[in-house]
């Protein structure tokens, strides 16, 4: 039975309550971008903004642990944190592109794939630790979308 409360609870680098927080936080910093995608009834939102953030984050985490872990930490085996940025990064922009559509000679869709890009990027963030550059990114992100949404409906 200890061998098995120690393959679900494995020692980390990270305490279980920090790679809590972190998830949290990527759900509710996604979960902000996609109200103003959902609000706006545009083809991804509230869930699927949660979802790429959470997933980034989850990703980052991974990432990290992986460096620690026995066998992995070893010196001939070489473990690169930035190509989980950069599999994220093309993961995403492949769900962004389906969102992108040509309807009557117009483009739509782009500001929905960047903001699914942005999501991605801000769970990277939040899983790397780094809460102000998700903060910024977030506060950034959307001053970009609410004075639009203003705009328009103005």
């Amino acid at each position: 039975m200890d061998q098995i409360i120690a393959e679900i609870f494995p020692n980390t680098q990270l305490p279980y309550p920090i790679i809590f927080a972190r998830f949290c936080g990527a759900i509710f910093f996604g979960g902000l971008i996609g109200i103003e995608r959902e609000v706006r009834d545009r083809p991804a939102g509230l869930r699927t903004h949660i979802l790429v953030s959470l997933a980034a984050a989850v990703f980052a985490i991974i990432s990290i642990e992986s460096i620690h872990m026995p066998g992995l930490s070893e010196e001939q085996v070489r473990i690169d944190p930035l190509r989980v940025v950069e599999a994220v990064t093309a993961g995403v922009a492949f769900l962004a592109a389906g969102t992108i559509f040509l309807s009557k000679g117009e483009v739509h869709g782009l500001t929905t794939g960047a903001g699914l890009w942005l999501a991605g990027a801000i769970g990277l963030a939040l899983g790397f630790g780094h809460w102000l550059i998700a903060a910024f990114a977030l506060v950034a992100g959307l001053t970009v979308l609410l004075p639009s949404a203003v705009l328009r409906s103005g």
